[in-house]
């Protein structure tokens, strides 16, 4: 799931080498993937009205099933 997210977030961006995914696991298992950009970045990752935050979000959950895993996605600065 991270590899993807990572993958997708470079896709959009204009500095792809300022695309950081950190991962988390929470206690009852569910995965955590904290996404950061570069500060002039953060309008093409969330998109027009979080648009583009969502289409990640729906792509990197719908992976997981295959894993049977929750995944949340969090955009942090």
């Amino acid at each position: 799931m991270r590899e993807l997210l990572e993958y997708l977030a470079r896709l959009l961006v204009d500095h792809p080498e300022k695309v950081q995914v950190d991962e988390f696991e929470e206690d009852d298992g569910t995965l955590v993937l904290e996404l950061s950009v570069d500060d002039d970045d953060y309008g093409q990752v969330i998109g027009r009205g979080g648009r583009t935050a969502q289409a990640l979000r729906t792509v990197v959950k719908a992976a997981a099933v295959k894993d049977n895993r929750r995944v949340l996605i969090d955009i942090v600065e």
